[in-house]
């Protein structure tokens, strides 16, 4: 009798009042086994409680589907014609295959499973088996590689991100700037349409990228942020779409990228003009054709994600010089929003240092400060050239000392050309490097502005 003849008399009452877990419902699966009535059980089984299952006879059809479809799960049998399916398992995680297998066997030896294991397999289950087995092995592999994917976005965005996670998902202010931003933002949200977000560091680009994902049919996926400008040259490929193991020194593994990573959700890539040549054409590739490659993989990989962009440099002077390619600018900006500085901004500074001071007292557990009309004053004439990032540090400082710091000062308050404000800048920016003793990265990090930013201002004033 065959074994799915087997495992269907087997089988007890159809579990379909089962919770299988959520993710089962949006998986998509590839079935690869020979025996067609093996392939018929299962797409019976599973057919009702996925979103999509495809099914191949064998490891050829099974490898044209996979370069032309990404799988959450491929239940694969090991015994088949021509080749087993570890020996094909290997061979495809060695030029670029990410999906988790279900191996099925009918040998339960030790050999078989190690085999297995080396081959990337995530699960086994052995022949015959009920449909609430193979659907347990699913729910425990969908499980698991969502959590997984989870904790790696939030590990990166942790390592990655200068922002703390207060204030973080909320546009704050009246202004009639931010007011016009908060009209953009609830018209495009809605849409696929690509969204650069232009505006000096630390004035809230990230904020309105993760207001646009709130407000957008994919809130409930992953969002995103990457720094471009924090990840190493060399590394950034690897980073963004993956590799395969073996593709560079140290790739002991292959790992999914952030591409995949984010996939289903928005990707926040911010200072995208930072990126260098070569990954600037697969970002072009990856917007043109929502595919991917990842690095040392012969196979491509689709991807479904909302692309919105942030820079505080001037993309069309990078153009002009030829460090930005011009079609991924035109490909990048659709919808364009540029934040203002937070000394355009009018009386939004003292509802955000209020604000800053509310939470930042609750957080760190320090008594709270009174914002005096002294202190509002001091704060609305200094021009904050960290903007918002800048003004949260200045008020941690401050719950740190137990008093507001007039950071304004006199030359501040009379300060009416460029010189003199480009003056305040430089004994500002010198003054934090002082304290950090010269390192630039913790200063980028009080000043809420970039490293970069720091070093091409000590190299405009001769220190670079």
């Amino acid at each position: 009798m065959a074994i799915a003849e087997r495992a269907a008399q087997g089988e007890a009452a159809n579990p379909t009042d089962a919770d299988f877990g959520p993710w089962l419902r949006k998986a998509s699966i590839l079935i690869v086994d020979d025996e067609p009535g093996m392939r018929n059980f299962l797409k019976r089984t599973l057919q009702p409680r996925c979103a999509r299952i495809d099914e191949a006879r064998d490891v050829a059809q099974a490898s044209g589907l996979i370069d032309e479809n990404r799988y959450d799960i491929v239940i694969l049998d090991n015994i088949m014609p021509g080749r087993n399916g570890v020996e094909w398992l290997e061979e495809q995680r060695a030029i670029g295959f990410f999906s988790d297998v279900i191996l099925m066997t009918a040998y339960a030896d030790l050999e078989t499973a190690i085999q297995a294991l080396r081959a990337g397999a995530a699960d086994f289950i052995l022949k015959p088996f009920r449909s609430n087995q193979i659907l347990n092995a699913l729910s425990r592999c969908l499980e698991r590689r969502n959590l997984q994917r989870e904790n790696y976005v939030l590990r990166h965005e942790l390592k990655s991100t200068s922002e703390h996670l207060l204030l973080r998902d909320k546009l704050i202010g009246g202004s009639a700037g931010v007011e016009a931003i908060r009209k953009t933002i609830a018209r495009v949200a809605s849409l696929p349409t690509s969204v650069l977000i232009c505006g000096p560091s630390g004035s809230g680009k990230e904020v309105a990228a993760r207001s646009i994902h709130n407000l957008s049919d994919r809130s409930g996926k992953p969002f995103v942020p990457v720094n471009c400008a924090a990840i190493p040259t060399e590394m950034i490929e690897a980073e963004l779409f993956g590799h395969v193991k073996g593709a560079f020194t140290g790739a002991m593994t292959g790992r999914d990228g952030l591409f995949l990573h984010a996939d289903g959700g928005t990707l926040f890539l911010d200072e995208v003009g930072e990126l260098p040549p070569q990954t600037q054409s697969k970002l072009l590739r990856a917007l043109e054709d929502r595919r991917i490659r990842p690095v040392g993989s012969e196979r491509e990989a689709s991807v479904d994600l909302r692309f919105v962009f942030a820079t505080n440099a001037d993309l069309e002077k990078l153009v002009a010089e030829g460090k930005f390619r011009a079609d991924l600018y035109y490909r990048i900006n659709v919808m364009r929003i540029d934040m203002p500085p937070l000394k355009d901004r009018g009386d939004d500074v003292i509802e955000l240092a209020e604000l800053f001071l509310r939470r930042l007292a609750q957080q760190l557990g320090m008594p709270a400060l009174e914002l005096t009309e002294a202190a509002r004053r001091s704060i609305r004439r200094y021009d904050w050239p960290g903007n918002v990032r800048e003004l949260r540090n200045y008020i941690e400082r401050s719950l740190i000392l137990g008093t507001l710091p007039d950071i304004g000062g006199r030359d501040a308050g009379g300060a009416s050309d460029e010189t003199n404000l480009e003056v305040i800048e430089q004994r500002h920016i010198l003054a934090t490097l002082d304290r950090c003793g010269g390192n630039q990265s913790e200063a980028a990090r009080q000043l809420g502005i970039s490293r970069k930013t720091i070093e091409r201002k000590l190299q405009s004033w001769g220190m670079g």
